[in-house]
């Protein structure tokens, strides 16, 4: 057999050489070939650089509210930028590299990177940031220590919380700093009787008592954190409230009573606090210089705030009101307030269909003796009644009739509350 030369056919051999890069080519071009991709990269993500370059001028860097997003153009083969996501690619804004620093806004080029691309093959829609140069500002704020809507244990109550430290520096743009309302230390009570501290994250809250959340960025805390001492106060129920006054009422006038509403309250306090209670008979004194009843004919009543009156390291329960009215009833001399029984009061003309319930247990009568002495009168003697006559369902105020012994007077006339309601079947209400 006739052996072939490496020189045979050469032309063929070059032709079939360049066909087979020319279908290199193609393939390559057909199955990677190069394309563009978009992605959108939200404005707050734009890191800006070099912000101490505006420092010595005691400036700070501070982007828009809702800055504009970034639209990342990358050219690259397919199968590549098929791999690269968001979280791949770096926004930055040089502010060393801005236009001028003496506009408002300040404009700053955006660059973006992303590892194996080049940076001819990235560009960026907008090209510039906006950002404002806001005065530097640094003030100090009271730490607030609360426990939010948590809730300790039976029969306790949050007494003290101390925050160390109690205050606390924040540096950031003037514009943020005047917006401040309240720098928080929330700690989580719930179920807890005994004192503890603990670590605690600093919050705040604006002057709508909206959180900061993304500003946060734009300021800096001395101390991010702070130690809170909790400290847990014994409830002490049924304390009682006596009503004092001050003067004398005008001549032939008496003092009759001194009432109060509420009549007891609930307060917590240290132990030592609650046993100089306890010694006092559970009693708290209010009122006096307040309530001056000097020449005084008829009765007073002024709203004394509690907050005034508690004993030291005492403090009310959670929800209860801070203020008490006090009611000094004066009467003229030779005359008493009493309580009729409600039950006592004869109903007259009521519907079969319709009852009637008495607003309170007790109605309140003012009698004078005219004959006689007041201490002679005997409350049991009294005879009263009310008229329902023509009267519907609804709550109504209305007059009772009161007959009273010979030698007796009423001082006023004397009107209850009333419920009148229709009376429930109990055969159409199961059936």
């Amino acid at each position: 057999m006739k052996k072939r030369k490496l020189t045979d056919n050469i032309p063929l051999k070059i032709m079939s050489l360049l066909v087979g890069i020319m279908v290199w080519i193609i393939v390559v071009n057909v199955d990677n070939p190069i394309s563009q991709k978009n992605i959108t990269i939200q404005g707050e993500s734009v890191e800006v650089l070099n912000t101490a370059y505006v420092d010595s001028a005691n400036k700070m860097c501070l982007q828009d509210d809702d800055p504009s997003p970034v639209r990342v153009t990358i050219t690259g083969e397919r199968k590549t930028l098929s791999r690269i996501t968001a979280s791949d690619i770096t926004v930055t804004a040089d502010l060393q590299q801005a236009v001028s620093l003496d506009t408002d806004p300040v404009m700053v080029p955006i660059t973006a990177s992303c590892p194996g691309i080049s940076a001819g093959n990235i560009e960026v829609t907008p090209q510039y940031l906006s950002v404002h140069l806001e005065e530097k500002a640094t003030q100090e704020f009271l730490v607030n220590v609360n426990y939010g809507d948590s809730k300790p244990g039976k029969g306790y109550e949050v007494g003290a919380q101390i925050a160390s430290p109690e205050k606390v520096k924040i540096t950031g743009p003037k514009s943020l700093i005047n917006k401040i309302d309240k720098v928080n230390a929330t700690v989580s009570v719930e179920g807890k009787t005994e004192d503890f501290t603990e670590d605690v994250s600093l919050t705040i809250t604006d002057k709508n008592q909206d959180a900061f959340s993304s500003r946060m960025a734009y300021l800096t805390i001395d101390n991010s954190k702070v130690l809170v001492s909790t400290r847990f106060w014994k409830i002490r129920t049924e304390v009682k409230i006596q009503g004092e006054y001050t003067g004398k009422p005008a001549d032939g006038y008496y003092v009759d009573s001194v009432t109060t509403v509420p009549d007891t309250i609930s307060l917590a306090g240290t132990d030592e606090a609650l046993e100089s209670l306890r010694q006092n008979e559970n009693t708290l004194w209010i009122g006096g210089d307040s309530i001056d009843i000097s020449g005084k004919t008829g009765d007073i009543e002024e709203k004394v705030s509690l907050k005034d009156v508690l004993p030291e390291n005492t403090k009310l329960t959670s929800g209860a009101s801070e203020d008490v009215w006090v009611r000094v009833s004066i009467l003229p001399e030779g005359s008493r307030s009493y309580g009729l029984l409600s039950n006592e009061v004869k109903v007259e003309n009521i519907p079969e269909d319709l009852q009637l319930a008495f607003g309170t247990d007790k109605i309140e009568i003012r009698v004078k003796a005219v004959k006689g002495e007041i201490d002679d009168f005997d409350v049991e003697d009294v005879k009263a009644s009310v008229d329902l006559k023509d009267m519907t369902e609804g709550s109504y105020q209305i007059p009772v009739k009161v007959e009273l012994p010979e030698g007796y007077e009423l001082l006023e006339d004397v009107t209850t509350d009333v419920t009148i309601s229709e009376i429930s079947n109990a055969e159409e209400n199961n059936g």
